[in-house]
């Protein structure tokens, strides 16, 4: 009985084996220069933002809603320190926002202007809050076609008494006098409490002339003829005396060299709103990661509770 020869590999095994570790090996080398370039793409994403250096002009742009924002005061402030900055271009694209985020930003650009050249370019929209960041300004540019004005002020309030009642809920309180939370959401505004809010409102509103009759040069009468919450387009806002010119970013320029001698070959350098570093980032990642897992969208609008200067209050839920 012969015994059996050990199995020994054929010519077409051998070469598999061959090709098999050549595969092998160019696929380590893929899979290593796609992690290098990956790496390199982190690196790039996530690195710490390097404050530019030279004489340069900074853009602050205001898009969406205007709220009270500590970190937009302090990089206004930090501009009026910054010697290098030689002139602010304010890109607005805003339907307005709260009164006092309208304010505190009006008065943050008077302080800059007092300091170094600004001048406003509004985009699509530049209404009511958004307006009132505008006047701050030293001149204003706007697209023939762009939306401004809206000067005036808004409260709005619902009454959701009769919902209330069709699905059974009741609510009571308890409250130290009879404005003290109102108006109430269950029923309709009394006369006391209309009263009060139509004051709160008045007097915002009176503010708001004061400021466009000031900053454009017209008088209070004039400013209230056009103070019924109306929109208008750029061009109109020229004839109106709302707006200084029709124009844009180049337009702009051109008139800090004109007006101010800066030159309009510096460097433009966005500073609002701040570029995200390490943390904000991972920030952003865990916070619409959070956002997904409850259901909600990444992004969404930010709904508004009190006085507001605004042109379209967002109706998506």
């Amino acid at each position: 009985m012969t015994e059996p020869h050990s199995a020994t590999p054929s010519a077409h095994d051998a070469i598999a084996a061959d090709r098999f570790r050549r595969s092998r090996g160019l696929w380590r080398i893929i899979a290593l220069v796609a992690a290098v370039v990956a790496v390199l793409a982190l690196v790039g994403r996530f690195a710490w933002f390097n404050p530019p250096v030279g004489d340069r002009i900074a853009r602050i742009t205001i898009s969406g809603t205007i709220t009270t924002d500590a970190a937009r005061s302090r990089t206004i402030d930090a501009l009026i320190e910054d010697d290098a900055v030689k002139a602010v271009i304010v890109a607005i694209n805003s339907p307005g926002g709260t009164t006092a985020g309208g304010e505190e930003l009006y008065e943050d650009l008077r302080r800059l202007g007092a300091a170094k050249p600004v001048v406003s370019t509004i985009g699509e929209l530049g209404a009511s809050a958004a307006y009132m960041t505008a006047i701050a300004s030293d001149q204003i540019l706007a697209r023939r076609l762009s939306i401004v004005g809206s000067i005036g002020v808004l409260y709005q309030h619902i009454n959701a008494g009769k919902l209330l009642d069709t699905i059974g809920v009741d609510l009571d309180k308890v409250a130290s006098g009879p404005l003290k939370a109102e108006p109430d959401y269950n029923e309709p505004m009394t006369d006391e409490v209309r009263a009060s809010i139509t004051d709160l409102v008045e007097d915002s509103f009176d503010w708001f002339v004061d400021v466009v009759a000031e900053r454009r040069d017209l008088t209070r009468a004039q400013v209230l003829a056009l103070a019924d919450g109306r929109i208008m387009t750029g061009r109109i806002g020229v004839d109106t005396g709302l707006i200084d010119a029709i124009g844009g970013e180049t337009e702009a320029l051109a008139w800090l060299a004109e007006t101010r001698e800066i030159d309009p070959e510096l460097d433009i350098v966005g500073v609002w709103p701040k570029p995200d570093d390490n943390w904000s980032l991972l920030g952003n990642l865990i916070g619409n990661g959070a956002r997904g897992a409850l259901g909600l969208p990444e992004q969404g609008p930010l709904m508004l509770d009190g006085l507001v200067s605004l042109w379209q209050v967002d109706p998506t839920p």
